[in-house]
């Protein structure tokens, strides 16, 4: 009779444990989230995450980052040579906006992901060191946007599945064949929960499961870091031959940077679309002269950044001008042009300047060259890159 007692009370023991186990964790399909985030005081306006690195606002900033040529401290640089950079996909629908961690993005590319809907691809490396970065909605990969990604040495790419029909589009299968799970992929379908979660509180209403995919800059490079995924690649065996690793600046060449210049231009005012009649994607740059930046306005409001509710600025604002194609099949999928040669309009201090981009293969870093054939020189700071149909209107 005892040991049935001591059986049954151990069972209930069990049961209240597991209850409250799953009371208190999060919940990761379409359930109600109780993240660590919502029980962080906020160390600051920028985000409800704490400071990384404490830094003497004394130390100079006199280290580039090699994305943008923002400068940074010494002890901004030390950290994030020890890693690579993040590319992570982000959704445009309107139910995901407004979108966390755009504003801290340090190069942004922008283009269509299917029925007019646009997606960005936003890469993390300098400006995330200081300060740990949430990141939302995370969405899936397209092909064009490995494409460009391709051209950073393996960024660690970050993505919620994606389009794997068979033919052209398919971007899993591309991933796969690229062999960048053995490198650089971090894909939510192989990590899961705690790095991704499925926050349906992240905006004061609700939306539906797939738009409330968050993570943060750290979670995902402390995955990386435990897949040996650092600044440098790691060895790799192909068949007999071992293929040795390498830090992943190994023949990267940074853009050309300048300083802001003391006068500004008259180019106040970009406005394009992606798709003709889709306002809800139509953008709109103002220049704020007095910190040589555009302010960026999508569907004729401020675009904010969740995270400080901040409006989002870039100091170079390019629009790229490309084939594109599609929907090249039944999901609507697209399909860019991303190797070869074309035109580029990139605004910055207030000028336009009309450039040729080009980018010799997949692998190849993408570049902006003048009408003189020399190296564009980007003003140091966020670099933004929209990608239109070459035969859309950009007004300014």
């Amino acid at each position: 009779m005892k040991v049935r007692q001591l059986m049954l009370f151990s069972l209930g023991l069990y049961i209240l444990s597991a209850g409250l186990t799953y009371a208190l964790k999060p919940q990761q399909d379409g359930g109600t989230l109780v993240s660590s985030g919502d029980q962080v005081e906020q160390t600051d306006d920028e985000t409800a995450l704490g400071l990384l690195l404490q830094i003497d606002p004394q130390e100079p900033k006199t280290e580039a980052c090699p994305l943008n040529g923002k400068l940074y401290t010494n002890i901004e640089k030390q950290a994030w040579e020890k890693r690579r950079p993040l590319a992570v996909m982000i959704e445009n629908s309107p139910d995901a906006r407004p979108q966390s961690g755009l504003s801290s993005a340090d190069v942004v590319f922008e283009a269509l992901a299917e029925g007019g809907v646009t997606r960005f691809m936003s890469f993390y490396y300098c400006d995330a060191q200081k300060q740990e970065v949430s990141i939302a909605p995370v969405r899936s990969a397209r092909t064009y946007f490995v494409d460009w990604a391709s051209g950073f040495n393996r960024p660690l790419y970050v993505h919620v599945g994606g389009a794997n029909l068979s033919g052209p589009a398919d971007a899993l299968g591309q991933i796969s064949d690229y062999g960048w799970s053995l490198e650089n992929d971090l894909n939510q379908f192989s990590i899961g929960y705690p790095t991704f979660v499925r926050n349906g509180n992240r905006l004061d209403h609700e939306v539906a499961t797939e738009h409330t995919m968050e993570t943060t800059t750290e979670k995902l490079w402390a995955v990386a870091e435990e897949r040996g995924w650092t600044n440098m690649s790691p060895e790799l065996k192909v068949g007999k031959k071992v293929v040795p690793g390498a830090d992943w600046q190994t023949g990267y060449v940074s853009p050309a940077f300048a300083d802001d210049v003391t006068t500004s231009g008259t180019v106040t005012n970009i406005a394009y679309d992606f798709w003709s009649g889709y306002d809800q994607y139509a953008i709109k740059w103002e220049y704020d002269a007095t910190n040589h930046e555009y302010k960026r306005s999508l569907a004729g409001e401020p675009h904010v950044d969740l995270n400080n509710n901040k409006q989002i600025t870039a100091k170079n604002v390019v629009v790229l001008l490309t084939e594109e194609k599609g929907p090249i099949d039944e999901l609507k999928h697209m399909l860019y042009q991303t190797t070869g040669t074309g035109d580029a309009l990139i605004f910055t201090n207030g000028e336009v300047n009309k450039v040729t981009w080009s980018k010799a293969t997949r692998e190849a870093e993408l570049t902006f060259k003048t009408k003189a054939g020399q190296p564009f020189e980007f003003t140091r700071g966020m670099i933004w890159i929209s990608v239109l149909d070459e035969g859309n209107e950009v007004t300014y």
